[in-house]
C-alpha cells in the first residue's frame, strides 16, 4: 500500500473531513481542502501530468514554498509513477542546473515567484518537456496547474505503484557540500508515516501544525497524520511566534513540530510578555516534538515551565532514512531529555567504532541505523551508496553514545569534530553550554586553524534581541561552565546562520572565519 492509496481511501471514507488547511497570515488568506477535494484534485492533476510525459521512472521537479498547490503537485507526480523531486527553494541557479543534469526531469512545476528564474534557465534544462506554474495565469509555453486540474480525468490513473518501486528523489540541502540525490521507495514513505503515527499516537481528531519546508523530508511528520485521517495545517509566508500561537488557537491544533529557532523565539515572546498565553485557547495542544538538530535540554525544560501538562518528544532522522522517527525519545521518557532516545518502530540502531564494532556504553562512536525507510541509495552514485549502506546498515555520520539504559545521545557530526592539541572536542557539547547563557539566543562552534594546536574552537554567539552581549561575558561564563580544553579559543558576536530546516550552516561560518575572512 502506498501513500497514494491512503489519499484515495480517505477520499472515499471521509470525503467531507478536513485534510489540509493553508494559512497565509501576512496576506490573511485561509484555504481548506477536504479529503474528497484533495483526492479529486490530485487525481486530475496526475492524469494531466501523464499526458505531458510523467510516467514510471521519470522525474517531476517541484520548486516552491509550502502550500496546498505544492502538496497537490507532490502527490500527483507520485501517482503517475514518476519520482516526485522537490527542490530547495533556496537553491541557486547552479544548484538547479546540477540537479537537472543529475535527474533529467521531464516536467517542472514551480511557484509563480520563480517564473522569471525558470524562464532564464530553460536553455539549460533540455530534458524538460512541460513547464507548469502554480499561479492563476500562465504564459507562453507555460501551463497553469489549475488548468491541468480542470481538464484532467477524475478516474484513478491506470498506474500500479509497487512497494519496492521508487517514489521520490530528494536532493540534500547542501549544507555539507553539493546536494546529494537520495532515492526513496514507496515502502519507505509509508514506513515513515507509520512510524510517526505510532511514535506520537496520532488519531483522526488530531490537527497538526506543519511549518518546516516540505521540500525536505520533514514532510514525513505529516504522513502520520494523513494515515490517521487527521488534518494538517500549513503555516506559510512568515513563521513568527504570534502567527504560531494564533494558528494553534484558531485552528485547534493538537500536535506541533518545532525547530530550535522557533521554540527559542516563542519562549522569548512569552518571557517578555509580548504574547500572553491566557489570551489564547491552547487547550487542545497536547504534544510538541522537536528535531532536525541537537535539542538543548534547557529549552525543553523552559517550554514545560509554561506547559507542564504537555507531552514532549525528541525525534531523530535524516534524508537517507526518509526523515523523522528512526530514533525518538518517547513521550514517556521526559526524564531523559537530552537524549534522542531509542530506535523507533521497525528500526534498529547501534553505536560503532570506525571498524564497525559496537562500542561500550559511554564511549563515542558512529550511529548506524537499519530499518524500512532507509533510502534505496544515492542516485547514480553506487560508490557513495556502498560507503553509506553496509550490510543493510546506514552509516549516519553522526557521533553518539549509549547510556546504561540504552538511550542514545548525539555528540556531534563526525565531520564537525574538532581535534585540538590531540583532544576531541564535540562542538554540540560546547554549544549547549553557551546557549544556557541568559543573554544568548543562538550559538555555533566550528574549528579554526591554530599554529600550535593545529585546530582550535571558535564560538559564534548571537545575542538575544535587544540584549548587549560581549565576548568577555561569554569567556567568563565558559571559564565557570566548561573544562579548560573545551573553552572556545576565539569568541565572535555575530548572527548564527541556519537553513530553512533549522540546521546551522557551518560551511558559511567556516568560509567566513576559519579561512581568515572574518
Amino acid at each position: 500500500m502506498s501513500i497514494i492509496d491512503v489519499i484515495a481511501k480517505q477520499a472515499r471514507f471521509a470525503p467531507q473531513d478536513p485534510a489540509f488547511v493553508e494559512l497565509r497570515p501576512v496576506s490573511k488568506v485561509r484555504r481548506e481542502l477536504s479529503w474528497g477535494e484533495f483526492g479529486d484534485r490530485t487525481t486530475r492533476l496526475a492524469n494531466s501530468l501523464l499526458t505531458r510525459g510523467a510516467k514510471k521512472g521519470e522525474k517531476v521537479f517541484i520548486l516552491g514554498k509550502n502550500s496546498l498547490s505544492w502538496l497537490e503537485a507532490y502527490f500527483a507526480a507520485m501517482a503517475t509513477g514518476a519520482w516526485a523531486t522537490p527542490l530547495n527553494f533556496r537553491f541557486t541557479d547552479d544548484d538547479i542546473r546540477f540537479c537537472a543534469k543529475t535527474a533529467e526531469p521531464v516536467v517542472f512545476i514551480f511557484d509563480e515567484e520563480y517564473a522569471d528564474r525558470i524562464s532564464k534557465l530553460r536553455k539549460d534544462l533540455p530534458s524538460v518537456r512541460a513547464y507548469v506554474v502554480m499561479a492563476e495565469k500562465g504564459s507562453d509555453n507555460v501551463e497553469t496547474m489549475e488548468d491541468l486540474i480542470r481538464i484532467g480525468s477524475p478516474l484513478p490513473p491506470d498506474v500500479e505503484l509497487e512497494d519496492e518501486g521508487e517514489g521520490a528523489l530528494y536532493f540534500t540541502s547542501g549544507t555539507t557540500g553539493a546536494p546529494k540525490p537520495v532515492l526513496i521507495q514507496h515502502k519507505s514513505i509509508m514506513a515513515t508515516g507509520l512510524t510517526e503515527l505510532t511514535n506520537h499516537q496520532l488519531v483522526q481528531s488530531d490537527r497538526f501544525l506543519m511549518m518546516p519546508p516540505m521540500y525536505h523530508v520533514a514532510i514525513g511528520h505529516m504522513l502520520g497524520v494523513m494515515i490517521a485521517g487527521g488534518c494538517s495545517v500549513l503555516l506559510t509566508e512568515q513563521v513568527t511566534p504570534r502567527f504560531m500561537v494564533e494558528a494553534i488557537s484558531n485552528e485547534r491544533i493538537s500536535v506541533v513540530f518545532l525547530l530550535v529557532p522557533w521554540a527559542t523565539d516563542l519562549l522569548e515572546a512569552f518571557d517578555k510578555g509580548q504574547i500572553k498565553i491566557a489570551e489564547h485557547d491552547l487547550s487542545r495542544w497536547r504534544l510538541t516534538h522537536m528535531g532536525a538538530q541537537p535539542i538543548p535540554p534547557s529549552l525543553v525544560h523552559h517550554l514545560k515551565d509554561y506547559f507542564p501538562h504537555m507531552a514532549y518528544d525528541t525525534t531523530y532522522g535524516l534524508s537517507e532514512a526518509m526523515g523523522p522517527g528512526a530514533v525518538h525519545l518517547g513521550m514517556e521518557n521526559e526524564r531523559k531529555v537530552g537524549a534522542i532516545g531509542k530506535p523507533g518502530l521497525m528500526w534498529d540502531a547501534r553505536i560503532v567504532s570506525d571498524g564497525g564494532q559496537d562500542v561500550a556504553p559511554g564511549e563515542v562512536g558512529e550511529l548506524i541505523l537499519k530499518g524500512p525507510a532507509v533510502m534505496k541509495g544515492y542516485y547514480k552514485n553506487p560508490e557513495l551508496t556502498a560507503q553509506t549502506i553496509q550490510k543493510g546498515w546506514l552509516r549516519t555520520g553522526d557521533l553518539g553514545r549509549l547510556d546504561e539504559e540504552g538511550f542514545i545521545y548525539l555528540v556531534d557530526r563526525k565531520k564537525d569534530l574538532v581535534i585540538s592539541g590531540g583532544e576531541n572536542i564535540y562542538p554540540v557539547e560546547v554549544e549547549q553550554v553557551i546557549t544556557r547563557h541568559p543573554k544568548c539566543h543562538d550559538c555555533a562552534v566550528i574549528g579554526i586553524p591554530h599554529e600550535r594546536l593545529v585546530e582550535a574552537t571558535c564560538a559564534v554567539v548571537e545575542p538575544l534581541e535587544g540584549e548587549t552581549l560581549t565576548e568577555e561575558e561569554i569567556r567568563l561564563y565558559c571559564e565557570v561552565n566548561l573544562p579548560r580544553y573545551k573553552r572556545p579559543y576565539r569568541i565572535i558576536i555575530d548572527k548564527v546562520p541556519r537553513n530553512p530546516t533549522g540546521k546551522i550552516e557551518k560551511p558559511k561560518l567556516r568560509e567566513k572565519y576559519a579561512k581568515g575572512n572574518g
